[in-house]
């Protein structure tokens, strides 16, 4: 019986304790961390493929919202859809385009291992995030919202009159005041 449990036990060795402790899981982890971030750093996206997609992603969102969306789901679809397609620009409209253009300023930022794009514009004038550029890929964060295609008028004229005003014929009796006494909404107070 003895012969049993020394079998069945055998002792580790110090690579297999180390690996076995919280200590040693948590440097494997730091490694694993440490290898994706050197590998996120080789592969940021270059300023030049960042503004292009972007552009993409711009012509996709101005091609598809030709209706009112219903919630945030819709936009978070529709992001995912234009990160991994291309948009067919003879399908925008090029007026649509041009006021985007005319309107909206895009700048490329650099950060540690990813890209960011933003828009500045009369909505946003300190700037807005728009898309995302990590792995060589440009995960689009657009919404159809961020951008300006119009502007006009933000107030109308507030001293104009909205209507006519209301003429009251002069005819001297304009009714008797009805007999109201103090508290008369309680009701009956011998009830």
């Amino acid at each position: 019986m003895d012969q049993f449990h020394s079998d069945s036990y055998k002792k580790q060795n110090l690579m297999q304790e180390f690996f076995n402790s919280c200590l040693g899981r948590l440097v494997i982890l730091l490694i694993v961390f440490l290898v994706l971030y050197i590998f996120a750093l080789i592969t940021v996206p270059s300023k030049k493929l960042m503004l292009a997609e972007t552009i993409d992603n711009i012509h996709e969102c101005i091609q598809e919202n030709d209706s009112i969306k219903a919630d945030e789901i819709d936009e978070l679809i529709n992001n995912i859809s234009r990160t991994i397609s291309v948009a067919d620009t003879a399908l925008t409209n090029p007026e649509v385009f041009n006021a985007f253009l005319k309107y909206n300023r895009l700048q490329v930022f650099q950060h540690p291992g990813f890209l960011t794009v933003h828009v500045y514009n009369g909505i946003y004038p300190q700037g807005r995030r728009i898309s995302i550029g990590v792995f060589q890929t440009v995960i689009s964060t657009l919404n159809y919202d961020d951008l300006v295609l119009s502007t006009g008028a933000v107030r109308g004229d507030y001293n104009k009159q909205l209507a006519a005003p209301v003429e009251v014929p002069d005819t001297g009796y304009i009714g008797e005041n009805a007999n109201i006494e103090p508290y008369h909404f309680m009701g009956d107070e011998d009830n």
